[in-house]
């Protein structure tokens, strides 16, 4: 039986989209990439500023860079995503610094701990690529405590992996009523989906560095390695293949700071604070 959402539309089936998207992050080696974002971590860490010993969750925390930056700030932390392989990779990193941590498969939209669980809740981006977004903010809110702290690290839609994702989606469509992930890098969504139970939300624009050889190394490597794009491409044929490459190519030119040759990319991002009623 096909379900509709208020709007008398189809409502996705979010189930399926999950499992595509968990095969998707699954793919590749995205804790390649994810290791380079470590600074991104350290500093979310810092500005969730919570006291000594505090609770912090991890929402879809990838291979953990944000996980282990709050664990070397002595915060209790439970560290979660939906690929086990990905917590493996946190897991393993934990173990090589002595560092304690929970590590939990779960799903950032029905999130297993009970209300107010936790002091602090934290995701690097992560949350932001679920597919049913409204959903996954509540959880944020539910699990957190009166006078907890949200804070995440989310791309924008004007910025560089906020555009990649827009020439994917052209040539890979996203599945229907799926909303692009980029809201979560807007002040305006935020506002709408924290705002009411939020007793303040501190947003600062940021920008993270990526640095490769050159424009071409640069698409090979998230061809290889970055699971949405691995997929991207596998789901082409040669042609379209070749298209995609040259958009990616452009769009790495367009931002590229670099005067030497090489790809020095500005990918802007928000950092978000956000404090529960």
């Amino acid at each position: 039986m096909t379900e509709f959402n208020t709007n008398g539309n189809p409502s996705p089936d979010y189930a399926a989209i999950k499992t595509k998207q968990n095969a998707a992050w699954g793919s590749g080696d995205y804790s390649k990439i994810g290791v380079k974002l470590q600074i991104v971590g350290e500093t979310l860490a810092e500005a969730i500023d919570l006291p000594f010993g505090a609770k912090v969750l991890d929402v879809a925390a990838g291979n953990g860079n944000v996980s282990l930056a709050l664990a070397r700030r002595d915060y209790q932390v439970t560290s979660t995503d939906y690929v086990a392989e990905l917590l493996e990779r946190g897991r393993n990193r934990a173990k090589a610094e002595d560092l304690e941590l929970d590590f939990q498969v779960a799903d950032a939209e029905a999130l297993p701990f009970e209300d107010e669980s936790f002091d602090g809740v934290a995701s690097t981006f992560g949350v932001m690529f679920t597919p049913n977004q409204e959903q996954s903010a509540t959880e944020l809110m539910r699990v957190c405590k009166p006078g907890g702290r949200i804070a995440m690290a989310n791309w924008t839609p004007e910025g560089f992996i906020g555009q990649l994702f827009k020439i994917l989606g052209q040539f890979v469509p996203p599945p229907a009523g799926v909303q692009s992930p980029a809201r979560w890098g807007t002040e305006s969504w935020l506002s709408e989906v924290f705002g009411s139970q939020a007793a303040d939300i501190s947003i600062t624009p940021k920008i993270f560095q990526l640095r490769f050889a050159d424009a071409k190394s640069f698409v090979d490597t998230f061809r290889a390695i970055y699971g949405p794009v691995h997929k991207a491409f596998l789901a082409l044929d040669p042609a379209k293949q070749g298209a995609l490459e040259a958009e990616m190519i452009a769009l790495i030119k367009r931002f590229n700071t670099s005067t030497d040759g090489t790809a020095l990319v500005a990918a802007e991002y928000l950092e978000v604070v956000i404090e529960k009623k």
